[in-house]
């Protein structure tokens, strides 16, 4: 697998190949006790904004995953702020050129859940 060179942390996009590490707990979502970290390696395959809350979702196909715990290679979803915590890298595409089309895309989703979620809050919503 090729190396994991460019910093996308904050802007990584559908196509990516990135790797990030995550903080893994055990215990209840109320009182969780930290046990270890794991290096998640994986393909980005759609990113899509909550509607309410414009929450940055990514759905992931894990190809490596080591640390503790780690995640069973295939599909899982992942929200952006959780990706980004501690910093993402990616590696380079072939023609970085097609992948400013797929960030500029990104962009313009996100900017227009932005919009509408502006509109519902002067709406009263």
């Amino acid at each position: 697998m090729s190396a994991f060179t460019i910093d996308c942390t904050g802007d990584a996009c559908t196509g990516d190949i990135i790797e990030f590490t995550e903080g893994v707990f055990s215990g209840s979502f109320r009182s969780p006790t930290f046990i270890g970290d794991r290096t998640v390696r994986a393909r980005i395959i759609k990113d899509s904004y909550g509607s309410e809350k414009q929450q940055h979702t990514f759905t992931l196909d894990v190809l490596e995953c080591i640390g503790t715990n780690p995640i069973t290679p295939g599909k899982t979803t992942r929200k952006g702020r959780n990706v980004y915590r501690n910093g993402t890298m990616r590696q380079p595409w072939p023609c970085e050129a097609d992948r400013q089309t797929a960030v500029d895309a990104k962009h313009k989703r996100g900017d227009q859940a932005r919009s509408d979620r502006d509109q519902r809050r002067r709406e009263g919503w």
